[in-house]
């Protein structure tokens, strides 16, 4: 019986594609297919479709099929160990599928790329001898040489080096937008070391494109129907890309550069580095309209002890004057943070100290993990490895004060007009899903014909995850 990949949810979902002299419709029979499952955080997702750009203009077409896909690519996460172990989990699904196209003589690529594959290289193959291609995310630009290269007849291709020449600089043009909202990776990679992370292994030295490059990507989105842009980055404001004076600019100067383009309405970043809020960028927003009243500033940990053996470079202090600059320069801004439970030597009040801090804050939204240790990083090997079952009770009580928070915070809106950027339609008939400047889902009844563009809703209700309202006028 042919294996299913029911529970693989890939980035692209969409059958009929567009192609260089096709126009719209379902493509042709000779058309090649591709699936991509994507894994993690939104760098990721940008990558995803950056791959998928590279290879339509070898004549590949996405589909969300696995069954049916000539190339099958795992874009993966290394951040967390299930994260991990469910691509071999996948793996072993495509492995099947490889095997049942096979029967019919249809031929089958497995590519593995991202995080894991930049970690893993050699040892995924062994672990999964279906696999064709380990690819590292500094060398997916070069996917349609790798792909020619196994059909001339080379086997299990390893390619986790980090190459001299820029990607960004390989790839195609963007292609049309799906949607009114995209991202665009403006750095990547990490210097801090924080002692629980794999970034600076698995994508090397903090590296940020020049403006002018991300200018050009920028326009071309904007001409697509992109209205919403989120810059990203493992460190996003440590930007420092060089300007057209040849100068090195930083985030807030790039933020300003983007907002001259016309049509574009709104810029977001993530991820950001407590050390590296600059001045110059808590004044981006006070004065910048386009830039949204949204932050993502992940502290990890409430207690000093914990964060010095993170590594992080910073206070629970410090965090705490950061934020009130922040909220000084933009009173109603909607602060996001990522929080690490159980790191190891984590103490009953060294947890307490994180859900004081959280309480302080009042964060809008925040995504909350269990210590899980990564191999090669140096909390891997540390004394004091928190047990499971506290870091699962510790969690528990830290995502109920989260959600608490976020209640609080949706619930403020009901009564308010906000402005909602409609980026598609909703799962009942008449319903339009959009976001609001604070990254709120908010559903409204409205014309599919306001799809990209923004409206103002009154908010009726809060859901736990959502806003409903009413179409202005």
């Amino acid at each position: 019986m042919q294996s299913s990949l029911d529970d693989l949810e890939p980035i692209a979902s969409d059958d009929v594609a567009t192609q260089p002299g096709l126009g719209e419709g379902a493509p042709s029979p000779e058309a090649k297919r591709v699936f991509i499952k994507t894994f993690g955080c939104q760098m990721n997702v940008y990558d995803s479709e950056r791959m998928s750009e590279a290879l339509a203009a070898q004549g590949y077409v996405e589909t969300s099929e696995a069954s049916e896909a000539d190339l099958a690519i795992l874009n993966t996460c290394h951040i967390r160990e299930k994260a991990a172990e469910k691509v071999y989990s996948d793996l072993g699904r495509l492995r099947d599928i490889k095997r049942d196209r096979a029967k019919g003589g249809k031929e089958t690529f497995i590519a593995v790329a991202g995080c894991v594959a930049q970690a893993e290289g050699d040892e995924i193959v062994r672990r999964a001898p279906a696999v064709d291609l380990v690819v590292g995310p500094q060398s997916y630009h070069r996917l349609p040489e790798l792909l020619s290269r196994l059909r001339g007849g080379e086997k299990a291709l390893v390619e986790t080096a980090f190459p001299d020449e820029d990607k960004f600089d390989a790839l195609p043009d963007r292609r049309p937008a799906k949607a009114a909202s995209a991202f665009l990776t403006v750095q990547e990679g990490c210097d801090k070391f924080c002692t629980f992370c794999v970034v600076p292994y698995t994508r090397g030295m903090e590296f940020s494109r020049p403006v002018a490059a991300l200018m050009d990507e920028a326009r071309r989105l904007v001409d697509r129907g992109v209205r919403d842009i989120t810059l990203l980055g493992q460190n996003v404001n440590g930007y420092h890309g060089e300007g057209t004076d040849g100068e090195a600019k930083s985030l807030a100067a790039l933020i300003r550069e983007l907002a001259s383009i016309g049509g574009l309405q709104r810029i977001r970043y993530m991820t950001s580095h407590p050390r590296d809020m600059s001045d110059d960028l808590i004044a981006a927003h006070a004065h910048e309209e386009k830039l949204m009243p949204y932050l993502h500033l992940p502290f990890q940990a409430g207690s000093d002890r914990i964060l010095a053996a993170m590594n992080r470079k910073h206070t629970a202090a410090e965090y705490l004057r950061l934020i009130a600059r922040i909220r000084e320069a933009r009173p109603d801004i909607a602060l996001s943070t990522d929080i690490i439970v159980g790191f190891p030597g984590e103490t009953d009040q060294d947890f307490e100290d994180t859900l004081a801090l959280v309480k302080e804050v009042g964060f809008a939204h925040a995504f909350s993990f269990k210590y899980s240790p990564r191999p090669g990083t140096p909390a891997s090997t540390m004394d004091g490895q928190v047990p499971e079952d506290v870091k699962r009770e510790r969690l528990d009580r830290l995502q109920t004060l989260i959600e608490e928070c976020l209640a609080r915070f949706n619930g403020a809106s009901v009564g308010k007009t906000l402005p909602v950027l409609f980026e598609k339609a909703g799962r009942r008939e008449g319903q339009l899903v959009g976001r609001s400047p604070y990254l709120q889902l908010v559903h409204a009844d409205a014309d599919p014909a306001l799809v990209g563009s923004i409206v103002n809703v009154d908010i009726r209700s809060a859901g736990s995850n959502s806003l409903s309202g009413v179409i202005c006028g």
